[in-house]
């Protein structure tokens, strides 16, 4: 299997969409099945962050409109797991915002693991920001088995992102996340303003890292955030190049359509990159805003004799 270089992958951007997808779509074939899995979030705690990511609605230094809430009770999680469930997911993340709970609510956290970690045929995830090392083999032990924490950006292109924390803090936390046995789900945000060369190095970053699983987002501007004129940053065709790139960088990872796929992509274009490499999905609603419904992504896949699992 042909490991690209640096260079090779930024060449191969100018090569026609037609061509790159054929590359890339082979690679695929070559390294998995048809299944597509399935993955659903929850928002556990929404807003109130401290970090100062640009991009985000939750962060205080913004001035998004946005629902804020504490932690949700133990219960509203497993009963919104069991709804995942059904809708198709195999998986169910835990989410909150902030740069790391406290004490007080990853206690909680523990107990909704648990639960979540209980239900037969649901893998249990999070996203809980910079854990310790004390954290993560806790979260390890009360069921999480992939934790996600993403790059978001390139090295270079981090500053002009979030100065709050730098990149070195995300890569440690996977690394660490990687040394107490668990899965890493380690992904990116495009189309804020980076180059084709920090999207490569993107994908060099996480070749480097070899998660299990690479979301890949596509900004969604969101009025009162420092990117809410970022609509026109990127194209759809340089966003299926994008994908293409990183099933080359990336050919045994899972590559997750995440935010912002549904506002930034066509229909026809979803299933363009679902052919180019992507393999798994985020079903249902995101952080902030409103997501894919399983019933018309199963639809999809089906009409590209995939299965969802």
């Amino acid at each position: 299997m042909e490991t690209y270089t640096k260079q090779q992958l930024l060449d191969l951007y100018e090569k026609p969409l037609e061509e790159l997808i054929e590359l890339s779509h082979k690679v695929t074939e070559e390294n998995f099945d048809n299944t597509v899995e399935a993955c659903s979030i929850i928002s556990a705690k929404t807003g109130a962050c401290g970090e100062n990511c640009k991009y985000c609605a939750q962060s205080s230094h913004n001035h998004a409109e946005i629902e804020c809430h504490p932690l949700l009770s133990v219960e509203t999680v497993k009963k919104a797991a069991l709804s995942a469930k059904e809708n198709g997911a195999t998986r169910f993340c835990i989410v909150t915002s902030g740069r790391v709970p406290t004490d007080k609510d990853f206690d909680k956290i523990l107990e909704m693991i648990k639960e979540v970690a209980s239900i037969d045929g649901i893998h249990c995830c999070a996203s809980l920001g910079l854990l310790s090392e004390e954290q993560i083999k806790q979260i390890k032990e009360a069921g999480v088995e992939r934790y996600n924490h993403n790059i978001n950006t390139s090295e270079n292109y981090h500053k002009e992102i979030c100065t709050t924390h730098n990149f070195q803090d995300r890569v440690d936390t996977v690394k660490t996340i990687q040394k107490y046995g668990m899965e890493a789900c380690c992904g990116v945000i495009i189309g804020m303003g980076e180059t084709r060369e920090d999207r490569v190095d993107m994908a060099l970053s996480l070749r480097e890292l070899n998660p299990k699983t690479v979301p890949i987002n596509f900004l969604n501007p969101i009025k009162g955030t420092p990117l809410e004129d970022y609509e026109n940053k990127i194209d759809e065709e340089e966003i299926l190049k994008t994908i293409c790139i990183f099933r080359l960088a990336l050919p045994k990872a899972l590559l997750r359509y995440a935010g912002g796929r549904t506002t930034r992509l066509s229909q026809f274009n979803q299933k363009l990159g679902i052919i180019a490499g992507i393999n798994s999905v985020l079903v249902g609603n995101y952080l902030t805003t409103a997501g894919s419904v399983a019933s018309e992504d199963k639809k999809m896949l089906k009409e590209l004799d995939l299965v969802m699992g």
